[in-house]
């Protein structure tokens, strides 16, 4: 049976891990610098402690990295000694995951779409790469709904930033445009004209502000991925450079 590593177990982490764990798959953990927090949740997971992020390494033949994007590098560089497949299954640039790919030399690329993976149907793990097809295996019969879409790296990562480039980066703009009301005095106007024209908008901006409170922390870095694979292509970034913006003023509110 594989032996799968998670680096770190946070709320998406330990519940993919949860799902490896149904399996009956063997899922380490490295408790060492990590908070009391990640560490509950990895025992409700039912995942393993190795310690140290080099004995997870040593004993994974499989090493998830699920971590705010702006870690991504600083964890592919913790698992240097890893001689494993390593998934990046974090929101970054393609760009970015080309880099990881320089640190990681059996390196497949990840992107996650959906709530943590709870029951069928919740959660689609985009892959990329030559051994993509052998981590999709691993995830047979579980929660999490697994699609391998090419073989080269950057493609799964290419395809998160798509679509968390609109889904989140749309959030952002509702929020400002009614702040903009708001602070304008015209926001009653603004929703009983939202009612007659655009329901849908009002019916989304609860969830659009609860998300932005409780993650938006994590979608700064997001959002500035999302920037760069847009300049990368040629493509304007201030968008989601302003979305960066709106989370980070969100996350420093009281």
């Amino acid at each position: 049976m594989t032996v799968v590593g998670i680096l770190h177990p946070g709320e998406m982490g330990a519940a993919v891990g949860a799902a490896l764990r149904a399996r009956g798959v063997t899922v380490l953990w490295a408790s060492t610098g990590r908070s009391a927090a990640t560490a509950e949740r990895a025992q409700a997971a039912g995942l393993e402690d190795a310690g140290e992020v080099g004995e997870g390494c040593r004993r994974s033949e499989i090493l998830l990295s699920i971590c705010p994007p702006h870690a991504a590098l600083e964890v592919a560089r913790a698992a240097s000694g890893l001689t494993g497949i390593y998934v990046d299954a974090n929101a970054i640039a393609p760009d970015t995951a080309r880099a990881v790919a320089k640190l990681q030399p059996r390196f497949v690329d990840g992107g996650i779409v959906g709530s943590p993976p709870s029951r069928p149907g919740t959660t689609r793990l985009y892959l990329s790469g030559f051994e993509a097809p052998q981590v999709a295996a691993l995830f047979a019969g579980t929660n999490v709904d697994v699609r391998v879409i090419a073989a080269e790296p950057g493609a799964a990562s290419a395809l998160k930033a798509a679509y968390a480039g609109w889904t989140k980066g749309s959030a952002a703009l509702l929020l400002t445009v009614r702040e903009l009301a708001r602070a304008e005095g015209v926001e009653d106007a603004l929703l009983e004209e939202w009612q007659l024209s655009i329901p849908e908008l009002e019916d989304r901006l609860p969830g659009a502000e609860r998300s932005a409170r409780r993650k938006g922390w994590r979608w700064i870095g997001e959002m500035e991925e999302i920037a760069r694979s847009m300049a990368a292509q040629d493509l304007p970034a201030g968008f989601h450079q302003a979305a960066a913006e709106v989370f980070r003023r969100t996350a420093e509110e009281p």
